[in-house]
């Protein structure tokens, strides 16, 4: 069955079909009468714009479920960051305590609400306290606060004005005003702290004591601060309704409620309001396990399906811990503009600390400090960059494309899934020592990491996924050849892995002639760079000159089809020759790739460094697990290489479906008939 709702914002809030395990379908009031056909009506809370879609649903007969952000939204406020979980409720909404909701009625019955969902309540309360994770999470922890000639602090908790949890928490913007004379009066030597709402503090929204005086005992806490930084400072905690108090609650401070929040009335703060409904009294335990495991569904956002409280925990965290990975500024020099919006995100949230250069002499302009990072495209470093890094003692990192990119290519604009940030050279640059080197060197592999790499080998030969994934995979003819197959991926002839990482064999002729040579009786099975067919890049091979040493030049099958029908990879430095690692084939190098030089593959080149022996698993965890960075651009967040490769098979099935997955030559030809198009219209040439 399907659920309908009246607001198209919601029917778009990503994975609400995860949610509510049940197909959405957006409705105009003009089509109520197909909601007969449905199974219940949603809407938002209790916002103006719902109070029709409730009338529709209640003359039906059709349940209206009210959904809200869960606890553990997300990892920044605004709707550009989604939420990972959600409440959806029957009977009302949590912060409403005017009327009964699933969430109250569950709190006041005989549940032993300890068991079943809550059982891990002390596992994940715990794993929140020591995360210090809150409904939103993009704050810094802050330093020790000062107090005005008292040892005592106490936190008013400020609100947006308009929350409907004010509204239907049975107060009123005089409320705020009550409290806060409370807090002065209740306690006449401590330090007051307001602290501001996110919103407020982001001037998206107006908060209720935004214009309180500060001076004397009262500080008004504007900046963004996490949870725990904060209230592990306070000695008591004064709240309307805001989630802060639930939060207090957890770290075992006093609450005082001057509204009727959802934890209020169960003997757990000491209350100006009293709720005839709420007579039975709960723990902090009790509450805890009711309102995040029980009333709250979760999404895995590693996955898009459903998840539980721990995959929240797991993400968040990780948002965390990446997002303040970095202390300093980052300065990046050279980025075209389009190519600085699609790495913005992978530098964090921070816009006061992310600057984009057109060059040096702009960079040295804000004087960057050692705890600043210059970010630079490739492993080619202008003179100037490096006189500037040297002149201030900053730190300088290059940064190129993940080898798990996107579907569709980079010379096209589309965004990146993942990108690498190495501080000692790159990954395709064999002239010096690049992080990843460094770590398959270096690094000793547990058993959990090698059975990560297990799984994500799955993924990728399951769903048959490589750089770009840009073709459609189907089965090829001449995988029926009695000669060995062999596969010669072609590649960008000025790509700096060749320039770098090439000697005698520089040229994709070269590597034909050569594979040719060494194996007269083959099958050799030439396969075009999408970037080269596309007419982006250098490296055209006529097929004239191609079949003089291939039986077939492919360029119409994807190149993971190509390596899945092959016997044997051959390549310079391809990452195709990764593919095929993957994949458990034969691959030989003539060239210096990262994957090379490890005991997996025969190397025709010698490297300059020694490079101890490693298992498949082991180059797949460093190359694929720990090297790149990942960003999830639907839920706006960093993710891990399972996450992204999720998302890739989503979207990449997504086009499957509709059709819009194409060999790169039908993508190149389509291009043209619009640039000729163009061309006719306006009477000139249009360019890419």
């Amino acid at each position: 069955m399907t659920i309908a709702t009246f607001s198209r914002t919601l029917a778009r809030l990503p994975h609400l079909e995860t949610f509510l395990a049940e197909p959405i379908k957006h409705l105009w009031l003009a089509e109520a009468f197909a909601i007969k056909h449905m199974q219940a009506v949603a809407g938002w809370g209790f916002r103006p714009s719902t109070r029709i879609p409730q009338y529709i649903a209640k003359r039906a007969k059709l349940p209206f479920l009210r959904l809200e952000d869960g606890f553990l939204r997300s990892y920044a406020p605004g709707r550009a960051y989604a939420s990972i979980s959600m409440v959806v409720d029957r009977e009302g909404i949590y912060y409403a305590a005017d009327q009964p909701s699933a969430l109250e009625s569950l709190l006041a019955s005989n549940t032993n609400i300890l068991e079943g969902a809550g059982r891990d309540y002390d596992l994940a309360k715990e794993q929140i306290i020591a995360e210090g994770l809150s409904k939103y999470n993009h704050a810094p922890d802050i330093p020790l606060l000062p107090t005005k000639g008292a040892a005592s602090r106490i936190l008013v908790v400020d609100q947006t004005r308009g929350d409907a949890s004010v509204a239907h928490g049975m107060a009123s913007a005089a409320t705020f005003t009550e409290m806060y004379k409370r807090a002065l009066n209740d306690n006449p030597r401590a330090t007051i702290y307001i602290k501001t709402h996110p919103q407020v503090s982001s001037g998206e929204k107006k908060g209720y004591l935004s214009d309180v005086r500060t001076g004397g005992r009262t500080v008004l806490l504007r900046e963004p601060a996490s949870a725990k930084s904060l209230l592990t400072q306070m000695d008591k905690v004064y709240v309307v309704t805001s989630q802060l108090g639930f939060e207090a609650l957890l770290y075992d401070r006093p609450v005082f409620c001057f509204g009727m929040p959802w934890y209020a009335g169960w003997g757990l703060t000491q209350d100006a309001l009293r709720c005839s409904r709420r007579s039975k009294q709960r723990t902090v335990d009790e509450l805890f396990a009711a309102a995040y495991m029980h009333y709250t569904r979760y999404i895995n956002p590693q996955t898009g399906l459903p998840g539980t409280i721990f995959d929240a925990i797991n993400w968040l965290s990780y948002q965390r811990k990446m997002h303040h990975s970095h202390k300093g500024r980052t300065i990046a020099v050279g980025y075209r503009r389009w190519k600085a919006e699609n790495i913005r995100p992978f530098l964090g949230n921070n816009g006061k600390r992310i600057h984009f250069a057109r060059n040096a002499d702009d960079a040295s302009r804000l004087a960057p400090t050692e705890e600043d990072r210059v970010l630079v495209w490739g492993s080619k470093i202008p003179e100037a960059i490096e006189t500037l890094v040297q002149t201030h003692n900053c730190k300088l990192v290059r940064m190129e494309d993940g080898f798990i990119r996107s579907v569709g290519l980079g010379s096209d604009f589309i965004p990146p899934a993942a990108l690498v940030f190495d501080s000692r050279g790159l990954y395709f640059d064999p002239r010096t020592p690049s992080d990843l080197e460094i770590f398959l060197n270096t690094h000793e592999f547990s058993d959990e990491e090698l059975d990560r790499a297990r799984a994500v080998q799955g993924l990728i030969v399951t769903h048959g996924l490589t750089k770009y994934n840009v073709e459609p995979n189907s089965p090829i003819s001449w995988a029926k050849s009695e000669s060995r197959v062999l596969l010669v991926p072609g590649q960008v002839e000025d790509d700096a892995s060749i320039r770098y990482g090439c000697t005698n064999i520089r040229t994709n002729l070269q590597l034909l002639e050569t594979v040719r040579t060494n194996h007269p009786n083959a099958f050799i099975v030439y396969k075009p760079h999408p970037d080269v067919v596309a007419n982006n890049r250098n490296g055209h091979l006529h097929s004239r000159e191609a079949l003089k040493f291939a039986d077939i030049i492919e360029d119409s099958a994807s190149i993971v089809s190509c390596i899945e029908a092959a016997d044997e990879i051959h390549t310079m430095t391809s990452l195709s020759g990764f593919d095929g690692l993957l994949r458990n084939k034969d691959v030989t190098t003539y060239g210096l790739p990262f994957y090379a030089g490890w005991g997996l593959t025969q190397d025709q080149a010698k490297f300059p460094r020694p490079r101890r022996k490693l298992h498949l698993h082991e180059l797949i965890a460093g190359a694929l697990l720990y090297y790149p960075v990942y960003y999830d651009t639907a839920l706006n967040g960093y993710t891990t290489c399972e996450g992204a490769l999720c998302k890739i098979i989503r979207d990449r099935n997504r086009l499957l479906a509709k059709g819009q997955l194409t060999s790169v030559r039908q993508t190149h030809w389509r291009r043209q008939w619009i640039k000729v198009a163009l061309w006719a219209k306006a009477g000139f040439l249009v360019t890419r």
